[in-house]
């Protein structure tokens, strides 16, 4: 296996990864994001479902995929949102007393469910790399490089106007 195909077979992975999570956690929560049940719809496990569960998953989708896990875990949730979402347009009944969502007011929600994972996999890779940004060790190998460079040319430069001055 190369290793193009490593890190997509990992990318898979991680994306499923995120989106058990999720759905995990829409189950063990309890709550239907995609469905209207009146101002009581609004509690604790809502919004430990919109901002928790996508936190966690996002979290889960970084730390498997590594450095650039905070642009993957964008996926699951969308990919959970819309499978529940057809769900209950299409097979699933709607429980009595509840309504589904409007399409544009489901969008708002999948945004804010889109943006607590994104938080999360931003976490994850600073789980991941120990620290935001570059290395603090690359940095330094870095700078030591370009000082030695710069100290080479300058040698360089040196030795020109010298043999100038002889000539």
């Amino acid at each position: 296996m190369t290793r193009k195909q490593a890190r997509i077979f990992t990318g898979v992975v991680a994306v499923l990864a995120g989106m058990l999570v999720n759905y995990l956690g829409d189950r063990l929560l309890g709550v239907s994001v995609e469905l209207w049940l009146g101002i009581s719809t609004f509690n604790g496990f809502w919004i430990l479902d919109i901002f928790l569960v996508p936190f966690i998953s996002g979290i889960v989708v970084a730390v498997i995929f590594g450095l650039g896990g905070k642009w993957l875990c964008y996926l699951p949730p969308i990919f959970v949102r819309l499978i529940s979402y057809y769900n209950f347009a299409g097979p699933e009944p709607i429980p009595d007393g509840a309504m589904l969502l409007n399409f544009y007011f489901w969008i708002l929600i999948v945004i804010l469910v889109v943006e607590a994972s994104a938080f999360g996999g931003v976490a994850g890779e600073l789980i991941v790399k120990k620290t935001y940004g570059r290395h603090p060790e690359r940095i330094a190998k870095i700078d030591k490089e370009t000082a030695i460079a710069e100290n080479r040319a300058a040698a360089l430069a040196q030795e020109e106007r010298e043999s100038e001055h002889k000539a």
